[in-house]
């Protein structure tokens, strides 16, 4: 019975050992950014499964916790810390008695106050969630419909166009009922996936009028923002967090905090595209000015705005719905069961102000009530193109009408300069690596700084048109387009200096950077279309860049709550090192592309294909 005893006993106090291992404590590196005391998640989990711990009789089922704490250490330089300690201890705790056990611990360095706690993991469940279950149910119905399209897709023998070649062209009922059958038949098949799939894979469709080159500055962009963003995650959940200070530090760091750049890419190509593509198919300017005012031509005016704000609008949005939802859940699901308490609260912004993003209207509004917060970038294109929409409707009118534009358009690029510089000096804006967010709510989302990029691609966009995307140049200017244009590219990312600028330097490099972006673009966009582009008309003109070019509004939309997923989901913190950063980076390019294409199959493709028949 003794023997019993101590065995029962020395078995006790193995299991009290297995509990304090898969708790957290000090280790190193502290004084170099480690503040994830979490211990392991997944070891106190195996606590609970006797399967794999036969050998250990647990007499309690154990439960984990992440306590939040700060400490105040009057020797540390670096100020108060807040560590996440993780706890694994019996089921029967609960959250009140973990903060009460921890406010009895005594710090002589200075001092220790719990913030919260909380279990993993918490209350939230995703099989009980309402949203989950409209979403999936909603994603399960599409499933049933591409799946029945697809077949469909496979099985049909005949071509749509020649399928009722039998029918007496002289009978007008044959003739209608003809073609409700072909009509119901290319609905059906604007969602096949087999169909859809092939388009966005084809390197084969492509436009003679086509500007190749920007497929590759497409892809480069959104590559180049997924890099961005895969290293301010993993600083995040890094274990060794002095490394940023180190990194932040070094030269080549300036790629990651001047990456705003990169969305400018995309503003000078929506610009450029919307006005080469209407103006292919509205330029006229023989109205005369007399009849610019009348009722007739107004209505038709306002109509066809409408028409082109409600094409964009059901285009964008279906897709952006679906993961304005699924991020919100995926949010709610990591704040409830995630070792990590991260800064982001899309699971109550997303709730409360998701008819924002919609509306495209988010980011005039603080960015601690963002939902997505890579959104602005939509909401601030969305404006732009309503506001490109009415300058185009305008222009081909008449000659004068296309003069009064033309002067609207620098006042508005002049204006913009002007309105960001007087907010940058107001606000003392300094440019710097390590704060490349600053002033986000007065500045960094907001249309008066972005739209220069958007102005220059319109004037790029009519250039073009006029010319027929052929230029010719002379071949010294060709030169010193390149060197110019390269060497501002280079000054924009590579020019603030460890120190970062001061006003009004800072002022002027952000008030004019973003239309500097733009010009240098726009000549990278003229010279290779005009056959100046040489090695890099090749690279940017690679045919493999066209499927992905496709999936970049997809891979946009999905890529940081992939990272947030993947991140978050972890048992514990990273070592960041180089080396791992690039897996992560090349990890997490493949991923969001595989999930973007599974999104523009089941939902933005199809609504293109039913906009350009509802539209034809």
């Amino acid at each position: 019975m003794e023997s019993g005893y101590y065995f029962c006993a020395g078995r006790m106090r193995f299991t009290a050992a297995l509990v304090y291992d898969a708790s957290g404590h000090y280790t190193s590196p502290y004084y170099f950014g480690n503040v994830f005391w979490q211990g392991s998640l997944s070891l106190c989990d195996e606590l609970r499964d006797k399967d794999p711990n036969n050998l250990v009789p647990s007499p309690f089922t154990t439960n984990f916790f992440i306590a939040k704490i700060r400490i105040s250490n009057t020797s540390d330089i670096q100020g108060d810390r807040i560590l996440l300690l993780g706890e694994c201890l019996p089921k029967s705790c609960k959250e009140a008695d973990v903060k009460i056990l921890l406010d009895q611990e005594t710090y002589h360095g200075g001092t220790l106050s719990v913030l919260n706690v909380r279990s993993i993991p918490g209350e939230y469940s995703v099989y009980t969630d309402r949203k989950s279950h409209i979403v999936g149910g909603f994603c399960l119905i599409v499933l049933l419909i591409i799946t029945l399209a697809s077949v469909v897709d496979l099985t049909t023998k005949r071509n749509l166009c020649s399928s009722d070649l039998e029918v007496n062209m002289s009978d007008v009922k044959s003739l209608h009922n003809m073609r409700k059958r072909k009509t119901c038949m290319r609905i059906i098949l604007a969602f096949s996936a087999l169909r859809n799939g092939k388009r966005i894979l084809s390197v084969d469709r492509i436009p003679d009028d086509s500007i190749s080159c920007l497929h590759g500055l497409k892809f480069l962009s959104i590559v180049w923002i997924i890099m961005v963003h895969t290293f301010l995650a993993a600083f995040g959940i890094g274990i060794n967090r002095g490394l940023r200070r180190q990194t932040e530090d070094n030269f080549m760091f300036q790629t990651i905090s001047n990456a705003t750049f990169s969305v400018d890419t995309f503003f000078f190509i929506s610009g450029l595209l919307i006005t080469l593509l209407f103006l292919r198919n509205n330029d006229r300017r023989k109205l005369p000015i007399k009849q610019l005012f009348s009722i007739k031509i107004l209505f038709l005016d306002i109509l066809r705005l409408l028409s082109m704000i409600v094409y964009r609008f059901l285009r964008l949005t279906p897709a952006y719905f679906l993961v304005l939802n699924v991020n919100e859940i995926i949010m709610k699901n990591i704040h409830s069961n995630s070792v990590f308490s991260p800064a982001i609260f899309d699971h109550v912004t997303c709730k409360k102000y998701w008819w924002r993003n919609v509306l495209y209207i988010n980011n005039f509004f603080p960015q601690q009530e963002f939902c997505m917060l890579w959104s602005w970038y939509l909401a601030n294109d969305s404006q732009f193109y309503v506001i490109a929409s009415i300058l185009l409707i305008i222009a081909v009118k008449n000659a004068k009408s296309f003069k009064a534009v033309s002067v609207t358009l620098g006042i508005l690029l002049i204006s913009s300069w002007i309105a960001t510089f007087v907010i940058a000096m107001k606000n003392k804006y300094v440019a710097t690596v390590k704060d490349p967010f600053a002033l986000f709510d007065e500045l960094y989302d907001k249309p008066w700084m972005r739209i220069g990029p958007y102005l220059i691609g319109m004037i790029v966009g009519y250039y073009l048109y006029k010319n027929n995307c052929k230029i010719n140049i002379n071949p010294l200017i060709v030169i010193i387009g390149w060197i110019l244009s390269l060497s501002c590219l280079a000054s924009l990312v590579y020019g603030l200096g460890k120190d970062g600028l001061v006003p009004p330097a800072s002022a002027f490099y952000v008030a004019f950077g973003h239309t500097a972006w733009g010009l240098s673009i726009a000549w990278i966009t003229v010279a290779c279309c005009s056959g100046y582009g040489g090695c890099l008309n090749s690279i940017f003109s690679w045919k493999l860049f066209l499927p992905v070019s496709r999936l970049t509004y997809c891979a946009y939309l999905v890529h940081p709550m992939m990272m947030c997923f993947t991140n978050f989901v972890l048992d514990g913190p990273i070592h960041m090192h180089t080396f791992f950063m690039m897996v992560m980076f090349f990890g997490n390019l493949v991923i969001t592309f595989l999930v973007a294409f599974v999104i523009s199959i089941g939902f933005e493709a199809p609504m293109i294909n039913i906009l350009k028949l509802a539209f034809s």
